[in-house]
């Protein structure tokens, strides 16, 4: 019997961060791992942009901790995300 994917998102390791611009008031959103389980082939931790991480799954990991019931979330989450980055400012705040 085959083992469940992991959605990343619904980890409780799985953060929303703000990556700044070159304009240090604007920022996008990204998603990282607290346990730097997305690294690049180079060992630098990956980010992932804040619109995709409804898509990111793995096939295991030992750190996984579920933040709540699985598809309910996934599919809210998949419909509620912004389908591009959207820039925000520290001035609108």
């Amino acid at each position: 019997m085959p083992k469940e994917k992991i959605f990343c998102a619904n980890c409780q390791h799985c953060i929303v961060i703000r990556q700044y611009e070159s304009e240090p008031d604007r920022y996008v959103l990204r998603v990282k791992c607290l346990k730097k389980k997305w690294v690049k082939r180079s060992g630098e931790e990956k980010l992932y942009k804040f619109f995709t991480v409804a898509r990111r799954i793995m096939d295991d990991c030992e750190y996984y901790t579920e933040s709540g019931e699985l598809f309910p979330y996934i599919k809210n989450l998949r419909k509620e995300l912004p389908i591009k980055d959207e820039i925000y400012s520290t001035k609108d705040v």
